[in-house]
């Protein structure tokens, strides 16, 4: 059976999808060790064959996007967590011991969990990372068992086509299915009644996708992002960290819900942080118009709010220094690329310290004692990482355990989400649950209670059936107690 690919797909289309992959998953009953690794070789069978055809098709919907860094994020990217879960898969998916309470312990009574399929999970991918962030979850769902249903954005309509092709030819529709569309479709995709569902994107979008939720009382998981700070500690190595900082914000053109959102440096290195970042952007990218290295922002709608903050920003007086290694005029381009732009100074009025920034904007912030920038980060909601530079390990520890963050990578920024044996996932406004690795495996699994009786009556032998007396009081009595 065809899927339909009208723009917007029937809410009862997507819904007798849905039904067709729960009834196929029920048909199958258990699902062996063997059919979850077959699902997820042909996942890496289309990142392998059509990897380049997929970095393509996200060139062509960000206006630029660099093919190297495409194949780097989202092909190796998706490919990577994919062979992990297979390689583990028959681990994860052995029953775990548990301890039966005494009595009921003896004599081979014994309690186990089992890892079982939730059945249908619902993917909602958001357009920065189009392929990554749908490949990457299928690693967990697949290994724990499940079909799915995938929602990729409409704002990278090749991308999310292209997607769609390719799951086709290599997956049944029951199995695996792929529906593009615009913000109706995806509405209705976010208010069907999944085992569970992914959204990754924008907190205010996940609000609405938590509502519709549950109307069906479907479980979530939310990837989120929120504005992840990095504080450089005095005894960061500066020349290293301004390298990493500048090159985790010029990544996707700072388009990463992981991207450093601000740094707060310290008073006495405020300058040569500023000066530091400059040098290590002409060392990455000595120009950026023309670089096939440097992305473009993805559309128009996102490239205005950007400059908006920019004007925001210099109009309430912060001072603002674009990083511009060739001299070159941004005005007159077709592929909305943006300088790296550090706002040195920023107040709490600018929008740029109000909203995650999702682009090549970096706010600098002076402080004098550590206490005082953990103090700025606990004031603001929590974020989705936060990163800290320094040699100081009493600092560290300071840093780590005073604030709350979904995740922290020291001494470098977004690295913590390349770690697959790692759980990702926010806090708070930043997100809720967490995926990758075994931990994706569990949030895509029902951990299944089991506990298996002897022939023996051993309830009745230590009197806790009816009727009741002297000696079912005197048991409970000796487990009342201090």
């Amino acid at each position: 059976m065809t899927i339909e690919t009208h723009n917007e797909m029937p809410h009862d289309a997507m819904l007798n999808l849905l039904d067709r992959q729960r009834q196929a998953y029920l048909a199958e009953g258990e699902v062996s060790a063997a059919v979850r690794r077959d699902r997820i070789d042909r996942a890496i069978g289309i990142l392998v064959d059509h990897g380049e055809a997929l970095a393509e098709a996200m060139r062509e919907d960000f206006g630029h996007r660099s093919l190297h860094q495409s194949l780097l994020t989202d092909i190796a990217g998706s490919v990577g967590p994919l062979k992990h879960a297979r390689k583990h898969l028959k681990r994860w998916m052995r029953p775990e011991k548990r301890r039966a309470e005494m009595p009921f312990g003896l004599l081979g009574a014994r309690a186990w969990i089992e890892h079982q399929p939730l059945g249908v999970v619902g993917v909602i991918s958001p357009w920065n990372f189009p392929v990554q962030l749908t490949f990457g979850p299928l690693a967990g769902v697949f290994a724990a068992g499940n079909r799915c249903m995938i929602k990729p954005s409409e704002y990278t309509p090749q991308t999310s086509e292209l997607m769609q092709e390719l799951f086709h030819a290599a997956f049944d529709d029951d199995e695996v299915a792929v529906i593009t569309g615009g913000p109706e479709t995806a509405a209705a995709f976010a208010s069907l009644p999944f085992d569970h569902l992914l959204f990754t994107g924008a907190t205010s979008v996940a609000r609405h996708v938590m509502r519709a939720a549950a109307d069906n009382l479907v479980p979530v998981t939310l990837e989120l992002g929120g504005k992840s700070p990095v504080i450089l500690g005095r005894s960061a190595n500066l020349k290293q960290a301004s390298e990493r900082i500048m090159m985790g914000k010029m990544l996707n053109a700072g388009q990463i819900c992981l991207a450093p959102d601000y740094v707060q440096v310290p008073e006495d290195r405020f300058e040569a942080f500023v000066e530091s970042s400059h040098r290590s952007v002409e060392k990455m990218f000595p120009t950026l118009l023309d670089n096939p290295d440097y992305t473009s922002i993805t559309n128009q709608r996102h490239y205005e709010r950007l400059q908006g903050y920019v004007e925001d920003a210099r109009a309430k007086g912060a001072t603002i220094m674009e990083i511009n290694p060739a001299g070159e005029n941004f005005r007159q381009q077709p592929a909305r690329k943006m300088p790296p732009t550090l706002i040195l100074d920023p107040s709490e009025d600018m929008q740029v310290m109000q909203e995650e920034i999702f682009g090549p904007l970096l706010p600098v912030k002076a402080y004098g004692r550590v206490e005082e920038a953990i103090d700025y980060v606990n004031d603001h909601p929590r974020p989705l990482a936060l990163y800290y530079f320094g040699s100081d390990r009493s600092e560290q520890r300071k840093v780590l355990t005073h604030t709350t963050s979904g995740g922290v990578t020291v001494n470098d920024v977004i690295m913590h989400v390349a770690q697959e044996d790692l759980p990702f996932g926010g806090v708070g406004p930043s997100g809720m649950g967490s995926y990758h690795g075994r931990d994706g495996f569990l949030t895509f699994s029902h951990r299944k209670s089991v506990y298996r009786q002897t022939g023996l009556d051993l309830a009745g032998k230590v009197g806790i059936t009816p009727p009741w007396g002297d000696k079912m009081l005197k048991r409970v009595r000796s487990r009342i107690k201090r």
